[in-house]
Formats: structure tokens, sequence, C-alpha cells
């Protein structure tokens, strides 16, 4: 059945053909020796098994010399319990030896996963570096932890339907929670204190593997290495200022949580919320209603039906002391979600007076808890300063000697942090997948209902959230300020001008003008103006025309920041402009080198007499007038106040005066009296004049007393000042021919009304700098001002939700919430199939 291999004999090398030419086979064969032969040289194997038999035979119970070699009694009972303590040590090397083979393949499973993570991670180095040229996907995780994050943002309240797997750490203060995530998260990334509260917030912390040991937080860019110490600290210090700042003010801990990313070579994907320590007792420095902010925080994280419970029980401690696990059995009593965590279970050990204890704590025997798994880890010597590779070190050492594996309390498999995170990985992920689809159609429910609404209440209106609002209202409130560029120069001085008027009128008339009109002779007069108008100027002027400039750039700016812009106007913008306005004027400062400047052209202003012409004369007689009547119409409502209503006013409103006003009214007609005696009586009433008045009243039996008097005496000659001055004023009408000629060979002296000219063109040279200033240097430092105090409002997001309120815009916050975690849990959704 052999196939010919003639066709093949090339295949075999020529020299093998050519041995039987070289070597003589036959001679070769004939010098062997034959089978005979070689059996007389080996051993008789008959004879040696016969030996062998004779030789069992005689050893055996019963063969001659049975009593030569059997014991005495007493010595065949120690052979039997020798036998028996020998069976004893075969157990235990037995089990000695299955514990050494067990750590045997730990060991070699953990050389393995090491190796598998250093190939790894030469794998993401290459795909970092871009050697395979191909854009890398996000993670799975990093997915997932964004919609955690945007679902947090949403509502920090825990009101939203949120049903999506985390991690939850809890346990009673120090029972070493944060030491455990360390060790899961393989590196030292918490503050750390000696029996103080440190955990002040909760901190989520999303772990995924990557090519490089490092930490970033979600609002910032800047990656900390893990495998530097200098970094560490740094990670730490800003853990712990994140914390404080988000605690408010009167309060120990706070519910914002702070978003932590590490990614590591090795470390097992899932998303972990590490809480604040869970205190019997409020203790000093704490706020009052501290315990139970813990407690509502705990169970907000808790009561999710998909969040996977690890609770930490402190092993060092009397199981009986702890409250979190009555916490735990509270939120998940059938431990369907639960993974109990025993830690320090080496000082457990040593002080522990019975190791069955420790047993029931894992078991779960001693408290009311049930948990899918039981576990019991080390994490260090106490130490802070400790490494994670010296902690893992100490702990695989610890229960490759503790007594709790080689008598078989604890399984291999619920031991050490490694376990522990690959077990938690397990669980994390298998609630994912089995909760993930409904949470997505529940969004998706929620959208449907949202956009509903929206049509419903707002049909023309686009969808724009916080944000975007913002932004608009941005806009138009810059529009605004650019506005105040387009208000006319003429419009600017008109405001100025009067504004200002009516804020030195006061001074003018009452502190220059009518100490001055006392004088007998012009020269006086004039010299008593000059006095006191540099006085002003240096003192006053400058400072009043500033405040007053300011004072209606401030008005113009609220004008347009308030006025609705008909059809167009968006009441929703209301309160965003109002707040701009004030912390924009709160800001502006005017221009401190502007009265300096000011005072020089006010100074110059006042010093000019010369009237050029019969216009602005005309002008001055005016602008007196005016002025004169005004205060005039002022003095006589004062009089009216003071002495009640005339007959007509009693007769026709049925009035009466008062008891004060009738005497008010009786000094008022002795008053004037005395006036009609003398009109050029002085500003002021001498003492034997009032004593004279009080008399002539007490005649007609009014008592008065001195004081009313003299008040009374200001009002009365002060209305017939004003009433002198106007017709003097009219006489003045025709005085411009006189002025010209310096007042020569005339009775009629018009100093007054070159004064209300001289302070007219101030008004109008001031008001004309102002101007200048207002658009040339201030409009634009309070555009500046505004984009500043905008830019400020954007950063600030409780600002924005606080001035930008009202259901339109919660609920298109809502609708863009809800869309993007919609989008992002499909694309998860669609990542986690792909994956399988």
């Amino acid at each position: 059945m052999m196939p010919d291999l003639d066709e093949y004999k090339w295949i075999i090398p020529d020299f093998v053909w050519e041995l039987d030419e070289l070597i003589d086979f036959e001679k070769l064969i004939k010098a062997l020796p034959d089978a005979d032969d070689l059996a007389k040289l080996l051993p008789d194997f008959d004879k040696i098994g016969e030996s062998f038999a004779s030789l069992k035979g005689f050893l055996s119970p019963g063969a001659p010399g049975e009593t030569a070699f059997r014991a005495t009694d007493q010595g065949y009972d120690n052979d039997k319990q020798f036998k028996k303590v020998s069976d004893k040590e075969k157990i235990d090397q037995l089990q000695e030896e299955l514990l050494r083979t067990q750590l045997k393949y730990q060991r070699m499973l953990e050389r393995l996963e090491k190796e598998n993570k250093e190939l790894r991670k030469l794998v993401l180095q290459r795909d970092d570096k871009g050697i395979h040229q191909r854009k890398l996907k996000k993670s799975l995780i990093d997915m997932y932890s964004e919609v955690l994050d945007i679902l947090s943002d949403y509502d920090a309240s825990y009101n939203t339907q949120d049903h999506l797997p985390r991690v939850v750490v809890v346990g009673d203060q120090s029972a070493g929670k944060t030491s455990v995530l360390e060790m899961i998260a393989q590196a030292r990334i918490f503050p750390r204190g000696s029996g103080e509260m440190m955990t002040r917030s909760p901190v989520k912390v999303t772990l995924s593997e990557g090519p490089h040991h490092v930490a970033l937080f979600k609002d910032s860019s800047r990656e900390f290495d893990l495998t530097k110490e200098e970094d560490l600290a740094a990670l730490r210090n800003e853990i712990e200022i994140r914390m404080r700042n988000s605690v408010k003010e009167g309060c120990t801990v706070s519910t914002e949580t702070i978003s932590l990313s590490v990614k590591g070579p090795g470390l097992q994907r899932m998303v972990l919320v590490d809480l604040p320590g869970v205190i019997s007792t409020v203790t000093s420095g704490m706020a009052p209603d501290t315990k139970e902010t813990i407690f509502s925080i705990s169970k907000a994280y808790m009561q999710n039906p998909n969040a996977i419970i690890l609770c930490i029980q402190d092993g060092s401690v009397d199981a009986e002391r702890s409250i979190v696990t009555d916490l735990v059995s509270q939120m998940d009593p059938q431990g369907k979600r639960t993974i109990f965590v025993l830690t320090k279970v080496d000082l457990a050990e040593k002080n522990v007076a019975s190791p069955n204890r420790i047993q029931q704590i894992i078991e779960g025997k001693l408290f009311p808890m049930k948990a899918l798994g039981y576990f019991a880890v080390v994490t260090g010597k106490g130490n802070s300063s400790e490494s994670i590779e010296s902690i893992k070190e100490y702990e695989e050492e610890f229960f490759q000697n503790s007594k709790l594996l080689k008598t078989s309390m604890l399984k291999a498999h619920q031991v050490t942090t490694k376990n522990l995170s690959l077990a938690v990985s397990d669980c994390f992920w298998k609630m994912v997948r089995e909760s993930v689809e409904q949470q997505a159609d529940a969004f998706k429910a929620t959208r449907f209902n949202l956009e509903t609404e929206w049509k419903n209440n707002y049909p023309r209106l686009r969808e724009l959230d916080r944000n975007e609002l913002f932004e608009k209202a941005k806009n138009e409130i810059l529009d605004e300020v650019i506005s105040l560029t387009q208000v006319t120069p003429k419009h600017w001085e008109e405001i100025l001008e009067k504004t200002l008027w009516e804020r030195v009128s006061t001074h003018v008339i009452e502190n220059i003008y009518l100490p001055a009109a006392q004088t007998t002779n012009s020269g006086t007069f004039n010299t008593t103006v000059d006095i006191k108008l540099k006085q002003w100027t240096d003192k006053q002027l400058p400072n009043k025309a500033v405040e007053v400039a300011w004072e209606t750039l401030q008005e113009e700016f609220s004008r347009f920041m308030t006025e609705k812009k008909g059809k167009e106007h968006d009441d929703i913008f209301d309160k965003l402009k109002q707040a701009v306005k004030e912390e924009t004027i709160k800001r502006h400062r005017w221009n401190e080198r502007a009265e300096d400047s000011l005072r020089v052209i006010q100074h110059n202003a006042l010093e000019d007499r010369s009237i050029s012409d019969k216009q602005q004369w005309d002008a001055a007689i005016h602008f007196m007038e005016e002025t004169l009547q005004s205060r005039l119409k002022d003095t006589e409502s004062v009089i009216e106040d003071m002495v009640g209503p005339d007959w007509k006013k009693r007769w026709l409103h049925w009035v009466g005066r008062t008891k004060e006003q009738n005497i008010r009214n009786e000094t008022k007609n002795e008053l004037e009296k005395l006036i009609k005696c003398n009109e050029d009586h002085a500003a002021y009433l001498a003492n034997d004049e009032v004593t004279t008045v009080r008399k002539n009243l007490e005649a007609r039996g009014v008592t008065v007393d001195p004081c009313l008097i003299k008040d009374t005496w200001h009002q009365i000659y002060r209305r017939f000042f004003l009433k002198s001055a106007l017709n003097h004023c009219n006489l003045c009408r025709r005085g411009f021919y006189y002025y010209q000629r310096h007042f020569v060979d005339s009775e009629l002296e018009c100093n007054d009304v070159v004064l209300f000219w001289r302070i007219q063109r101030m008004l109008a040279i001031t008001a004309n700098t102002l101007r200048q200033q207002l658009t040339n240097t201030e409009v634009r430092r309070l555009e500046k001002n505004v984009k500043e105090v905008l830019e400020d409002f954007a950063e600030d997001n409780e600002k924005k939700v606080m001035l930008l309120t009202g259901k339109r815009v919660q609920l298109a916050e809502d609708l863009k919430k809800v869309r993007e975690i919609q989008e992002k849990l499909e694309a998860f959704i669609e990542a986690l199939h792909q994956e399988k």
C-alpha cells in the first residue's frame, strides 16, 4: 500500500543514497551478538521475584519470627497514637499545601495581570502617540460619567428620576472609606486628618484605564501625575479647597458634588461616590444640623434602586457601635445591591479574643443586614505616608499568614482590595447593563412631555436656555450702551445746564446774590460777588458739576436700559438689565482729573464781565427774571403755609386758620407795616424793633415769641426784596446802552444783571465741557464697565439663575438637559452593544 516514492528521491540529499558505498552494513551486522548471547547477559528476574515474596512473608503478621518483631502492648498503643497524630499532621500539611497552592496561583495570576497591564500600557501609549493614525473613541466609563455629571447639574436637589447605577461608598466616620477608595484607585488622592471630618461633600470618582496614572477635575484641564508626590499633594490640597468652598456659611457639609476622573493602567472601570462619614454625635465646631444633613445626603444617593452600596465597617471597633449598617439595611433590606467591606482586619484579629466573631461580622450575623458579598481588607498600618504598593504588600503578607484563611473562616476570593475591586466592578457593569436602557426610555418620555408643553405654551418662540438667553440679553444691553453715543450734543448740554442750575441756584441766590444786594453801592456789590464766586469755584462748583454730569449719565443710561421697545420688548431680561445697570453704576468712577480742568474753565468764565451784544443782555434779563419769579413763588407758598388760607380760600373751600396761623398772620401784618414805613430797611430786625412789634401785638391781645417774629420777618422781607428785584429787572431791560457806557451819568445800576449773565455763561461753558467729557471719555468707560460686568455675570451661574427666571427659562433648561442626557445615553448604549 506504500506509494511509489521514486519521483520524490530529489527531496533526499544525495549523500544519503551514497552511504551504502561508504559503509559495509553486512559486515557490521555479523559483528553484533545474537539474541541468545544478549539474554545471558541480563539478570534472572524470576529469582529476584521469589526473593521479594519470601521477604514479604517474613515481615507480615503471622509469619515465622512474628514474636521477634512484635513490640510490647504499651509500645503498640504508642504506635496507634503516633499513627493518629500522623494523620492530623497529614491533614494540616494538606491544608497548608492547598493554601500554598492557592497563593502560588494567586501570585501567578497577579504576575500575569501585571504583565498584561504593562502590555496594555504599551498599546495605549502607542495609540496615544498616534502610531495607528486613528482617532480614539471615548471610553465607555467616560461616556457614562458624563451622563452622571449632566444629571448632577440638571437637578442638584435629587428630584429627578435618576436611577442610573453608581457605587455609593458609605460608612461611619474614620471607618476607612477613603482608604478603600484610594486602594481601588491605586493612589493617595484624598486629604487626610487624624479623627476630624475630611470628606465634607460627595466626591464622584470615575475610574478608567489609561496609559498614564493621572487625575483631573471635570471643570479643569490640568492633569495631576499620580506617580509624583508633589502632584499628589497638590491634588489633595485642591480637593480640600473645593470641599471648603462648596460648604456654605454656617454649614459643615455640602450637597455639591466634586467630580474627579482617575485614569491608569489596570484600573477597574466604574463610578464611585465617596460620601461624608456618618456620625452619631455633633461635636464642637460643627453646625447643629450636620448629622441630619449627612443622613439626608446618604439616603438621597442610596435610595436609587440601581445604586450599588459599598458599606464600609471598621473591624477594629465593636460592630454594635456601627450606625451605617442600620442605615444601609433600611435602604436595602434584602441586600440585593449591597457589598459589605470589613476594614482594619489586622487590628481586629489582634484585638478580638474570638476569631469566630470576625467571621460572624463578615457573614453579617451580628446585625440585621444582608449583602451580595462580604469582603475583608487591610488598608495599611495607620501611617498616612505609606505608599499604595507597601500597603498591598502588607495586606498580602497579612492574609498569607492569617488564621482567618488557614482555618477557612474566609475564602481566598473574599480578601484583599484587589478582589474587592474586581467584584465591585463586575457588579457595577452588571447593574448598568440591566438598567441603562430602561432609564433611556424614561428620559425619552420626559423629553416628549417637555416638548409638548413648550409647543402649547410658547408656539412662536425659540427654545433658548439660560446661557443662550444671557447672550441675547448681553447683545441687547451693549446695543443700548452704544445708543448713548447717538445722543445729540444739544440734548446733553440742555440737560446738563438745567440740572446744574437746579443744583446750585439756591447757593447762588442765598449765599452770593442776596448778601451782595444788601450792600449800599455797586463797588461793594461787585467786590462781594467776586470774592464769593472765587470761593465757590475753588471749593464746591467743580465737584457739583461732576456730580451732575455723572447723575445725568446714569439717568440717560437707565432710560435706555429700561425703555420698552414695543412688541420686541422681552420682559424676561428686565431683572438682568436692572442688575447690570446697578453694578455698572457702582463700579464706574468719573475721571479724577476732570475737576481740575473744569475748575480753571469755570474760574475764567466767571471772571468775564463783558456782555458783547443786546441779545446776551436780554437773555441775562430773562434768566434773572425767571429765577426771581421762581423764588418769589416759593416764598409766597411758605408764607401761605405759615399764616393759613386767605379770606377767598376760607369762603370757597370752607377752611379756617389754626391758632398758630392766626398768630403768624397778626405778626405778618405788623411786620408789613414796618416795611411800608421804611422800604430801605435792612435784611435783619434790630432788638428794639422786635420788642416794639411784640408789644404792639400784645396790645391787641396776641402773645408772640421773639423767635417767631424773626422767623416771620425773614420770609416777609424776602418777598419784599424779590418783588423789588423784579421791578429793578424790568427797569434794566433798557439798560444795555448805559452798561456799555459803564453807567456813567445814569442813576440806573444793573450789576445784578451782569452777575446773572456771568452765572448763565458759566453754566453754558460748564455744560459744554461736561458734554465733551461724557461723549469722548465717560461713555466709552461706561461701556467698558458694562462689558466687564456682563463677563463676570456670564461666569457666575448662580447670578444667571437668580436674574433669568420664570417658567419659560426653566422649561427651556429642562429640555436642553433632557435632550443632552438622552443623546448621551443612546450613544453609551450603542457603544455598550458594540463592546458586547
